[in-house]
């Protein structure tokens, strides 16, 4: 299969999660799995939440930033990647000067 993100509509989703700002993202979901690509702009954030059926992997694709884990912060940046398994608490942050970009891939388990 093949997804062109470039046929999908991106849309601005204000404090995702509960974050900061707007997630920009281009979402593809199959009904049960989601990819996303997506954006963050400066000083914008995804909010702090807990994933309880699945898990998240998210590649950083351009710029830097930050991820809050289980409580702890870690720098992340252009080819980077940040894995949140099923039953733990994560966050994404913008806290540099350029827009962070990253993929996210959400399986259900």
């Amino acid at each position: 299969m093949i997804i062109d993100f470039s046929s999908i509509e991106e849309k601005a989703i204000p404090n995702f999660k509960g974050g900061d700002k707007e997630t920009h993202a281009k979402i593809y979901f199959d009904g049960t799995n989601k990819i996303m690509m997506g954006r963050l702009l400066p000083g914008a954030s995804i909010g702090l939440h807990t994933h309880e059926t699945n898990s998240e992997i998210i590649f950083i694709t351009r710029g830097e930033g930050q991820v809050l884990y289980d409580g702890q912060y870690f720098p992340v940046g252009e080819g980077t990647t940040h894995y949140c398994p099923k039953g733990h608490s994560h966050s994404l942050i913008n806290n540099s000067q350029s827009t962070l970009e990253f993929t996210a891939v959400i399986p259900e388990q």
